[in-house]
């Protein structure tokens, strides 16, 4: 059931995404959102998968349904303030009533715990700490220090306003790195990132510190339409790990050519991570821009990067095949 819930809840926010990008709402002159109300939608969709999906604590099996906070469809509609209540919020800025200022309370609670079980508890020290700096700002030292906030001041900033959660850290998610990641998934589920390790092995395969050589190559590709270096480590590195090993590379160096390899993927254009979306929003230096100068050092990387692999390795013709990696992996 809960399965059946995550599969038809994530189809139905790569729907909202593809009609928020699309002309449709225009032509039909229904379903058109502004960018707070978007974002809004956005964020209850992951709210609501984070917590069906992760459970509160990691050595139990029940779904997050069934976990500290409570039942996931109750975190998802927290955004729906600034969503259903869009003109009444705006008319009224910097007035929050109390209602206002538990929702937004409940909120940023509710969001550290998605991120601590999604995440974990770094990411939510990281969050804390600067939380923690808004409020104790008059104790820091001058270089840094400020006035200090106070909890009306803060929540009615993070929550209620396009400044903080609702920012453009979240409007870039919505309008770009959602259609991005989406569109790569679906390309490597079609097959794109097991042609292009192919291709890796044909090309490089036969060389001296050739695994090596594969896995820079191939995540490079794979960056290509994922953007993304965990994408890249979990579907190249299950493959070009085990060949690294078999050529006599330790386990150690080829984890370190795997991940180092799976990183300059992220940055290989054109997609890339979601840091060259936060740019074009905050500098407003076109995309184009960016991807023409990511380009250079990214293909610099894919030329060296190999190097340092090669001496330690030897040929990778015991394992043309991917679709058998070795069990050590």
């Amino acid at each position: 059931m809960t399965g059946q819930i995550l599969l038809w809840t994530a189809v139905a926010w790569s729907l909202f995404q593809l009609w928020y990008a699309s002309p449709l709402p225009f032509v039909f002159g229904f379903g058109v959102l502004n960018d707070t109300e978007a974002r809004a939608i956005h964020l209850g969709f992951a709210l609501f998968l984070t917590f069906l999906a992760y459970p509160a604590l990691k050595d139990r099996r029940a779904t997050g349904c069934r976990s500290l906070i409570g039942c996931s469809p109750r975190s998802a509609p927290l955004p729906a303030p600034s969503f259903f209540f869009y003109d009444v919020l705006s008319g009224r800025p910097g007035q929050p009533t109390a209602l206002d200022l538990v929702s937004g309370t409940t909120g940023i609670l509710i969001l550290l715990e998605a991120t601590r079980r999604a995440l974990g508890l770094p990411m939510v020290f990281v969050a804390g700490t600067f939380i923690f700096y808004t409020f104790a700002g008059q104790y820091m030292p001058e270089v840094i220090q400020h006035r200090g906030a106070s909890l009306v001041k803060f929540i009615n900033h993070q929550w209620l306003t396009t400044e903080g959660v609702f920012g453009i850290a979240l409007g870039v998610s919505t309008s770009f790195v959602f259609l991005f990641v989406l569109f790569g998934t679906l390309l490597e589920k079609a097959g794109a990132g097991n042609w292009m390790m192919q291709i890796s092995i044909a090309l490089l395969g036969h060389l001296r510190g050739g695994p090596a050589k594969v896995a820079v190559v191939s995540s490079a590709l794979n960056g290509v339409v994922s953007g993304s270096s965990v994408s890249n480590v979990v579907s190249g590195g299950i493959f070009t790990i085990p060949l690294m090993k078999r050529t006599g590379l330790s386990g150690v160096k080829a984890g370190a050519i795997e991940a180092s390899a799976s990183i300059n993927g992220q940055i290989m254009p054109p997609v890339m991570g979601a840091a060259a979306f936060l740019m074009v929003e905050y500098v407003g230096i076109p995309y184009a821009e960016i991807v023409k100068h990511a380009l250079l050092p990214a293909v610099f990387f894919l030329h060296r990067a190999p190097l340092h692999g090669a001496s330690g390795g030897g040929k990778a013709e015991h394992a043309a095949d991917p679709a058998a990696p070795d069990s050590e992996a």
